[in-house]
C-alpha cells in the first residue's frame, strides 16, 4: 500500500507539468490580444506597444515566458502577475478557491445524499412503482441543463411569488449558517446531474452485487435485510460510485462557472469569465492550473480509496508488481 501510494503521488509531478504546458499554450491561442485592449482603452497609439509588452513581460518568446512562470511557482509560490492589475494573482484566486470549493463540496454531499439512497431503494424494489419513479428522477436529473434550471429558479419564483434566492454573498467567517443557506440552492442545482448519475450507477451495481453468491449466503444465514444491504452489499457496490465522484470533480467546477454568474457568487467561475473577457493570460493559466491540480489530487484520493472499499484491488496491484 505504501509503495503504491508513493508511486501515485510521484505521478502527479509529470501530470501537472504536461497540464501546465497545455494550459499555457492554449491560452495564448485565444483570439485577441491584451496589449491591443490596453492600447484601445488608453487611447494610445500603436507606438507604445513595445513599452507595454516590456512592462508585462510579453516581449520575450513564449518558452521564456513559460519558464519564468514555472520558476515563480516553484521558487516563490507565485502563480504569476495579472496582466490587468499588474499584481500577483494569488490574492485574487485563493479567496475564490475557498468559495468554489465550498459550493462544490455542498453540491457533492447533496448528490450523494440524494443519489445513493434512491439507487439502493430502486435496486431493492426492482421493477416496482418506486423503481420506476427513481429511474425517472435519474433520467430527468441528467437531462435538464443546470444553467436552464438555475435561470428558472431565479425567474419564476420572483414573478409568481415575489421571492428570489439571495444573491448577496455572505462570507462563512461572518455568518456560517447564512453562508450555507445562501449556497444551498445553487449547490442543489449543480448536484442534480451528478445525483442522477450516482443513482443510476448505484442501482446498477447494487443489482449486480445482490446476485452474488456471498449475498445469497448472507440471506440464507437469516441476517436482517438492513445488515445484508448496508454491511455486505453496499460497500462493494460503491466502488464504481467512487470512480464517478472522481470524474464528477471537473463537472462540479465547470458547472459552477455558469451558476456562480447567475447567483452572483464570487468564485472561480466568475473570475474565469472576467479574465477571459480581459484576455488576462496569466490569471486564466493560473486558474486552469489550480483546477487541474485539484482534479489530479482528487483522483489520487479516489484510487487510494479503492483498496479500502475492496482489499482485492490492492492485492491485484501487488500481484502485477
Amino acid at each position: 500500500m505504501t509503495t503504491y501510494t508513493i508511486r501515485r503521488i510521484l505521478l502527479i509531478i509529470p501530470t501537472i507539468f504536461i497540464v501546465s504546458l497545455i494550459v499555457f499554450a492554449s491560452v495564448r491561442l485565444m483570439p485577441g490580444d491584451i496589449v491591443d485592449l490596453l492600447i484601445a482603452d488608453a487611447g494610445a497609439s500603436g507606438d507604445v506597444r513595445e513599452s507595454i509588452e516590456r512592462t508585462l513581460g510579453l516581449d520575450v518568446p513564449a518558452h521564456v515566458q513559460y519558464f519564468r512562470w514555472m520558476k515563480g511557482i516553484f521558487t516563490e509560490g507565485d502563480l504569476g502577475k495579472s496582466l490587468v492589475t499588474f499584481g500577483s494573482v494569488n490574492p485574487i484566486i485563493f479567496p475564490r478557491i475557498a468559495v468554489t470549493f465550498e459550493l462544490g463540496l455542498i453540491a457533492l454531499i447533496i448528490s450523494l445524499l440524494v443519489g445513493v439512497p434512491i439507487g439502493i431503494y430502486s435496486a431493492i424494489q426492482q421493477d416496482t412503482l418506486g423503481d420506476y419513479l427513481g429511474r425517472g428522477f435519474a433520467i430527468g436529473a441528467v437531462s435538464i441543463p443546470h444553467f436552464w434550471l438555475g435561470a428558472m429558479v431565479m425567474l419564476y419564483p420572483a414573478i409568481y411569488w415575489g421571492w428570489a434566492p439571495p444573491v448577496v454573498y455572505i462570507p462563512f467567517t461572518q455568518d456560517p449558517l447564512g453562508n450555507i443557506g445562501m449556497l444551498l440552492i445553487p449547490a442543489a442545482i449543480i448536484a442534480m446531474t451528478i445525483a442522477g448519475q450516482v443513482m443510476r450507477m448505484t442501482r446498477t451495481m447494487m443489482l449486480e452485487v445482490l446476485r452474488q453468491d456471498y449475498i445469497r449466503t448472507a440471506w440464507s444465514k437469516g441476517l436482517k435485510e438492513r445488515v445484508v444491504i448496508m454491511r455486505h452489499a453496499l460497500k462493494n457496490a460503491l466502488i464504481p460510485v467512487v470512480t464517478l465522484i472522481g470524474l464528477a470533480v471537473p463537472w462540479l467546477i465547470s458547472g459552477s462557472l455558469v451558476i456562480e454568474q447567475i447567483f452572483v457568487i464570487p468564485g472561480l467561475g466568475r473570475l474565469m469569465l472576467s479574465a477571459l473577457n480581459d484576455r488576462d493570460y496569466t490569471t486564466v493559466s493560473a486558474l486552469n492550473l489550480v483546477v487541474a491540480v485539484a482534479v489530479v489530487l482528487v483522483n489520487v484520493i479516489v484510487d487510494l480509496t479503492y483498496s479500502w472499499l475492496d482489499p482485492r484491488v490492492q492485492l491485484m496491484k501487488e500481484g502485477k508488481r
